[in-house]
């Protein structure tokens, strides 16, 4: 198929008509294959050509590729191959009138489509000082047979706007490509690092006698909570993954006091008390947000609203919100569920003993909630509930 253009050449106010019709629609694309389209319609146009193509350098490949060339799909060659390798190689605009008359001439094209070349021009995409391409115009049509100086020129004025676009837009894509390449690695770090968290929780959880899906329910209890407080969902996000570190000051409790099934003596009710302030040296260090949100519950979550927990009587809103959360969950959690030194307490008990502590433990706000959506959190304990879904309850014996 050949492009049937005007008779004669366009004059110089025709092809600045062209270059302000084109030039929004360049500016707004983004994508190489587009840009190639545009800017290939764009000199057929302007030097009158039966076929316009851009070719760009394939620098893994080591060949010279145009995407879009009128008439045939992508084409690839040989860097030195025909025309088009010859203005690569040398950097230097080709006039020709009769192609078949050139040694240069890589006659495949042809013989490929079908084609028949004769006359021909090619001018380099010039970018930073190097060729990143060749722009190539194949048959003048209308009036005149073959192109001329002027149709050269012009190319060339094409050609210097096109190297910088592409240029722009091939850096453009690179980088978003580069930047999809550092989210995957980002969310392959967090993965890890969310992975890491897990396990270091569950270390606490490991040496002693009760089921270690403690700190998952905690977890998934602080995050309704949360939720229901209404804060934004970073937050959210980061007291769910904080939140199974709340013990993880246990790595320092002698097994015979962690595991005991009797009452604690005041001296050993004291080492226990210490793993709040354990956790938080652990923890305190870090740079990260969620590590430090986890060292505030770790030394916090046994702190009371009235003042009279430990290790340091914070009182109110002196303790940490993910703390108070946590506190919460982590009580909600050691009523409803058995332990090495008693069974699970009856639903009712439970509830009446979170209410009996609002404003005295807890923050009156978190029981309020734990209230008003009672039968949502507590459903997750019970047979058929959420946590025996996803297995994180404990056999019923």
């Amino acid at each position: 198929m050949s492009y049937q253009g005007n008779a004669t050449d366009l004059g110089d106010g025709e092809v600045a008509a062209l270059l302000f019709e084109y030039m929004p629609k360049i500016a707004a694309e983004h994508k190489t294959d587009s840009l190639l389209m545009l800017m290939a319609d764009l000199g057929r146009k302007i030097v009158q050509a039966d076929r316009c193509s851009l070719w760009l350098v394939d620098e893994e490949r080591n060949e010279l590729w145009t995407k879009v060339a009128h008439g045939v799909s992508e084409l690839r060659i040989p860097l030195s191959a025909g025309f088009v390798g010859y203005s690569l190689k040398t950097g230097e605009p080709l006039l020709v009138e009769d192609a078949y008359c050139d040694s240069r001439f890589d006659r495949r094209s042809d013989i490929k489509s079908g084609y028949h070349t004769t006359s021909v021009m090619t001018m380099p995409l010039e970018s930073d000082d190097r060729v990143m391409g060749v722009f190539q115009a194949i048959n003048k049509v209308g009036e005149n047979v073959f192109f001329s100086e002027k149709d050269l020129e012009r190319l060339k004025l094409i050609s210097v706007y096109s190297a910088k676009t592409i240029e722009s837009a091939m850096r453009a894509q690179k980088l978003e490509r580069y930047a999809k390449q550092l989210e995957r690695k980002a969310d392959e770090l967090k993965s890890a690092h969310m992975e890491l968290i897990r396990i270091l929780g569950e270390v606490s959880e490991f040496r002693s006698h009760e089921v270690g899906d403690h700190i998952h329910r905690v977890a998934e209890i602080s995050l309704k909570l949360a939720r229901y407080m209404g804060l934004p969902s970073e937050q959210q996000e980061l007291i769910f993954y904080a939140a199974p570190l709340h013990d993880l000051g246990k790595v320092g409790i002698p097994d015979v006091v962690l595991n005991k099934a009797g009452k604690l003596t005041p001296e050993e009710y004291e080492r226990m008390k210490a793993h709040s302030i354990i956790g938080r040296t652990l923890l305190r260090d870090s740079k990260t947000d969620l590590l430090c949100m986890a060292s505030d519950i770790a030394g916090c979550h046994h702190e009371r609203w009235d003042g009279t927990g430990y290790p340091d009587r914070l009182k109110g809103e002196e303790i940490p919100l993910a703390a108070r959360i946590c506190a919460v969950a982590d009580v909600l959690d050691a009523l409803s569920s058995p332990r090495c030194y008693k069974p699970a307490w009856p639903e009712e008990q439970v509830k009446e003993e979170m209410q009996r502590s609002r404003g005295s433990y807890f923050q009156p706000e978190l029981v309020d909630i734990l209230m008003d959506h009672w039968d949502e959190f507590y459903s997750c304990y019970r047979p058929e509930g959420e946590f025996a879904k996803k297995g994180l309850l404990p056999p019923v014996k």
